[in-house]
């Protein structure tokens, strides 16, 4: 059934819940390199090297959770439709890449600065694409690498749109400073958020990088949730007097990407 995993250590009894998590990550991607479609428990636990009551206990938790499902006949376990729901969750953050990748292309062209694409990781954007114009003085940006949700148009532009619960979680958390242009006034920031989801999108001059400008608009799937998010970025004072013509073909590019995700 392939290589077993080093989970074999076993934590004591409300001792070390690190281990414990990492046990549970174990039995979950043990189901996802199984040729079976079902385990049962003493097959997971030979398989990890664990005992089977660890493993009918972290079996408990998952079914709880609806993350797997007992066979009420052959006693056997099998992953429930939830991991799939996760899945699709995942693939759908790949989608959005190829979709956006022609549209990254056009706005590039039309408006001669740097577009770029990122998703929400946590708390956190990551850029995952960029394309880069041909002229000499440029921005570009360093891919996988992330950024606070407050600093800069790309992040405000996805921190603007996500349910009001979870605006309201990050901005209690600590807000820090990239540059000194990062606005972390929590008051200010609730201002400007309501104001990008009125226009439906963002700008920023100098708040995470000095020097550098750009208008970012969000990217919305199938249940009109926020997605990604879509930036056309370059040096400020460039940026700042052609504002409202990379607005304008930004939208038209968030637009006809969002669409493809089956936003309506």
């Amino acid at each position: 059934m392939g290589e077993k995993t080093t989970a074999g250590r076993q934590a004591k009894p409300g001792g070390n819940s690190a281990a414990t998590v990492e046990r549970a990550a174990d039995v979950l991607l043990l189901f996802a390199r199984s040729t079976s479609s079902q385990l049962g428990v003493t097959e997971i636990a030979n398989e990890l090297g664990v005992s089977k009551s660890a493993v009918h206990r972290i079996l408990l938790s998952f079914r709880n959770k609806a993350l797997v499902e007992l066979d009420p006949v052959t006693r056997r376990y099998s992953l429930s439709p939830t991991i799939l729901g996760l899945g699709w969750r995942f693939a759908s953050r790949l989608d959005v890449r190829f979709a956006a990748s022609g549209e990254l292309s056009a706005l590039s062209r039309a408006t001669n600065e740097t577009a770029t694409l990122s998703i929400r990781s946590g708390d956190q954007r990551v850029y995952v694409d960029q394309v880069i114009p041909n002229r000499e003085v440029l921005m570009s940006v360093e891919l996988g690498t992330a950024h606070p949700l407050h600093a800069g148009a790309s992040s405000k532009a996805l921190l603007a749109f996500l349910p009001a619960s979870e605006v309201d979680r990050y901005l209690n958390t600590k807000l820090d400073k990239v540059t000194a242009g990062t606005v972390t006034d929590v008051r200010e920031l609730r201002r400007e958020l309501a104001d990008i989801r009125a226009r439906g999108w963002a700008k920023s001059f100098s708040e995470r990088l000095i020097g550098a400008g750009s208008v970012a608009a969000p990217v919305f799937d199938g249940n009109s949730e926020p997605v990604a998010v879509v930036s056309v970025c370059g040096p400020a004072d460039r940026v700042a007097g052609e504002i409202e013509m990379c607005v304008e073909h930004l939208l038209v590019a968030t637009k006809r990407i969002s669409a493809r995700l089956g936003h309506p």
